[in-house]
């Protein structure tokens, strides 16, 4: 793993003060599967999560959170996401629970925070903005517009009126007075990318936003917004099953602009912690993944041989598949910092650990020399959902 910058966890609040002064189905489930991926399901069909292995690890970890920067935001260098917690992985878990796992994160180093509007809808940020409510100056909080939300179509929504309406919105539900990381969730072929990134200009000048990040972007959308307003962050699928961002220039632009990236899907949205198989059941109602074709039980059956190898590699670790998946990521470049999602705070502990497990260049060259011979069955999402990821330019 690249060497990054060390601080100890703070678990109060900065002192500093920063102050400046009916849509739930179809949207909420296709906002979902395009921007974080939990690490968790927690639903009765879905066996729980092995606990960390190694206690040294997992205790070493809650001690020291590193940091890394994403463009000039500086935030741990393992984030949460929150969208598992109150949607599209199952039922909502209960609120009191999921405000619990937050500020658990907080208490252990996290100061990244995911959300989305369209997660719910709504309920996300509304939780998220009750549990760091207390902690505020303390954390970072990334939330995101773009969806059609109230017109009820499923489509996208990114005109400068919109973002502005959204905005406001988001932060009366954050309850905050500023949103550290703003993301336009997708691309929309309707608006230039550089009225939207314009609009956000404008929103940073006004101290209601203060970095603008985008998701799903082609590589000539992330030159064109970057001209405008600079990005601090690029959030795409990316894990040890889910390469694209190595092959379509991603990740290739955000290293030479300066560019943080943050993956989404970080355990290929649950499947790398080892706990689901062909035969776990996926509810259609709750659960987004029930309609992805990697999720049919066929391909979840065929895939499982890349889930042995990081189960075989964690047994020389000490570690669990989900550590290794993540300290795979962090090694990749420097400027990655995963959001994994979880409602569990044994889980979080758990990916926590990946942070103290530090992968050799012979280690990265075995893994990946394992994956090389499997193939990935089954497409990101479904069709619809692709359709609006922005392709290659």
């Amino acid at each position: 793993m690249p060497k990054r910058q060390q601080a100890i966890a703070s678990t109060s609040e900065n002192t500093k003060d920063l102050s400046r002064r009916e849509f739930v189905g179809r949207v909420g489930l296709i906002g979902a599967g395009m921007a974080v991926g939990p690490l968790l399901w927690n639903g009765c069909s879905t066996p729980s999560r092995e606990t960390a292995t190694s206690g040294a690890r997992v205790k070493e970890a809650l001690k020291i959170m590193q940091t890394q920067n994403l463009g000039s935001l500086e935030v741990s260098a393992l984030g949460a996401g929150a969208m598992s917690i109150s949607a599209n992985y199952g039922p909502a878990a209960d609120r009191a629970q999921g405000i619990s796992v937050l500020r658990d994160a907080h208490q252990h180093g996290v100061t990244f925070f995911d959300t989305a509007e369209v997660y719910g809808p709504y309920t996300s940020e509304d939780l998220v903005g009750e549990a760091l409510e207390p902690i505020r100056n303390s954390v970072r909080i990334a939330t995101k517009f773009g969806f059609d939300i109230e017109g009820g179509t499923g489509g996208l929504n990114s005109r400068p009126e919109q973002i502005r309406k959204v905005v406001e919105a988001s932060l009366t539900r954050l309850r905050t007075d500023r949103i550290d990381l703003l993301y336009q969730h997708r691309v929309d072929p309707n608006v230039p990318i550089e009225d939207v990134a314009g609009t956000v200009k404008e929103l940073i000048a006004e101290g209601k936003v203060l970095h603008f990040g985008l998701s799903e972007p082609n590589v000539t959308t992330i030159r064109r917004a970057h001209a405008v307003q600079p990005l601090a962050a690029i959030q795409t699928e990316y894990s040890f099953m889910e390469r694209d961002v190595e092959k379509n220039g991603v990740l290739r632009v955000c290293e030479e602009l300066g560019v943080g990236f943050v993956p989404w899907g970080p355990l290929g949205m649950g499947y790398l912690t080892g706990t689901m198989d062909g035969d776990t059941t996926l509810d259609p109602k709750t659960d987004l993944r029930s309609g992805f074709d990697r999720f049919s039980p066929a391909n979840r059956a065929a895939n499982m041989p890349i889930v042995d190898v990081l189960k075989r590699f964690a047994a020389t670790k000490d570690a669990t598949p989900a550590q290794i998946a993540l300290a795979w990521l962090l090694a990749q470049k420097p400027f990655i910092v995963p959001i994994p999602g979880t409602r569990n705070s044994e889980h979080l502990r758990e990916n926590l650990g990946a942070l103290d497990i530090e992968l050799t260049p012979a280690d990265l060259r075995a893994l990946d020399a394992d994956f090389s011979k499997l193939t990935v069955h089954g497409g990101r999402m479904n069709e619809m959902q692709m359709q609006m990821v922005e392709r290659a330019a």
